[in-house]
């Protein structure tokens, strides 16, 4: 687990797979927000896959990608909602920065 925990309930992470997800699930996570466009990069596990596996365990699932720190009100609306719901959260991305600037745009 290379997560790193930014408030009470908000964690960011490097991009993460669906073997992750049991223990997301088992820390009680309710929600993994993917800011990662998909085909960033070859290899790359595709936002669809993720939700789907998100899905099997019974996590909400948000795909609010990012390029670069650009984002929109929509986004910022939605991580005050979740934040507002007490929702605990993982974000990812490629490294966990833009995670992590979306959280603090919301926070603001």
């Amino acid at each position: 687990m290379n997560w790193t925990q930014i408030a009470q309930n908000y964690w960011v992470s490097p991009q993460i797979d669906a073997s992750q997800l049991t223990e997301a699930k088992a820390m009680g996570i309710d929600t993994v927000v993917c800011n990662r466009p998909d085909n960033e990069e070859p290899g790359q596990i595709n936002s669809d896959v993720l939700r789907a596996a998100c899905a099997n365990l019974g996590l909400d699932y948000l795909f609010l990608p990012m390029q670069g720190p650009n984002f929109s009100t929509d986004y910022v609306e939605q991580i005050q909602q979740l934040n507002q719901a007490d929702k605990k959260v993982l974000a990812y991305c490629r490294s966990g920065h833009r995670s992590s600037v979306l959280y603090n745009a919301a926070m603001a």
